[in-house]
């Protein structure tokens, strides 16, 4: 990196104040200032040299874009995002004016919430009880010991802890969708059988978590829900269609 290379953590709408008191990234924090072009803005700081995904420095990015979102819309940056200088950044604005507009237009007073959904943990009790294979299997097990057997009764507990995660997981995206502006699945993660965000109004983001618990207590035996929340708008920063999240299972 050289001397003039500038850190973006965000677009905003021009005429945006920057949160008293917020700093950036590196070590002492660098200040945060702003980069206008037209009608937005570029939220940015002197980069830091050997810049790398250090915990303090990827919680003072997340920080940055928190307090940000309190004030007005927020295209936010990926950590870690660094322009040449400041008209490098400029050049990039002006050329992508209209569409950082209508995104931040899009965005504004929402936030993001995102939802996993997991198989439900010490849920083998309700299992048995209300899974016939999963008993018929148990029950050779017993009298029958072996390794065969357990293999069987473990892929059988498996499958059905998945399922019933699974079938929630379509109930809460039922009951949420309502709630949000817009939906958009994320990534697969490794054991979940739901991974959403949600584009919602920041004034319905207690009635969002609130949903959340409700439903989490009536299904504890069918599946784990984590929510995050409230978020800067990671998964809504362009315009697009909404899109049908994926229930595995």
């Amino acid at each position: 990196m050289s001397g003039n290379d500038v850190y973006v953590y965000a677009i905003i709408p021009a005429g945006q104040a920057l949160p008293p008191g917020a700093v950036g990234v590196g070590s002492p924090a660098a200040a945060l200032r702003l980069v206008d072009e037209g009608r937005v803005t570029a939220v940015v700081s002197a980069a830091p040299p050997q810049l790398r995904a250090r915990r303090r420095d990827l919680m003072a990015h997340q920080e940055v874009l928190q307090r940000l979102t309190v004030t007005g819309p927020v295209l936010p940056m990926r950590f870690g995002t660094v322009a040449p200088d400041d008209e490098s950044v400029r050049a990039q604005l002006a050329r992508s004016q209209a569409e950082h507009r209508a995104t931040l237009s899009h965005l504004r007073g929402g936030v993001e919430f995102n939802l996993k959904a997991l198989p439900a943990q010490d849920a083998l009790a309700a299992v048995v009880a209300e899974e016939k294979n999963v008993r018929r299997l148990r029950e050779a097990v017993r009298r029958r010991p072996g390794y065969e057997a357990n293999v069987r009764l473990g892929e059988a507990v498996s499958a059905a802890l998945s399922r019933r995660a699974a079938e929630a997981g379509r109930k809460i995206l039922h009951e949420l969708t309502p709630l949000a502006r817009e939906t958009a699945p994320g990534p697969e993660v490794h054991g979940c059988v739901l991974n959403v965000s949600f584009l919602v109004d920041r004034s319905r983001g207690d009635s969002f978590r609130t949903t959340v618990q409700r439903f989490a207590d009536r299904h504890r035996d069918h599946v784990e829900l984590r929510v995050a929340g409230p978020l800067p708008c990671y998964s809504f920063v362009s315009s697009r269609p909404q899109r049908t999240p994926v229930v595995g299972g």
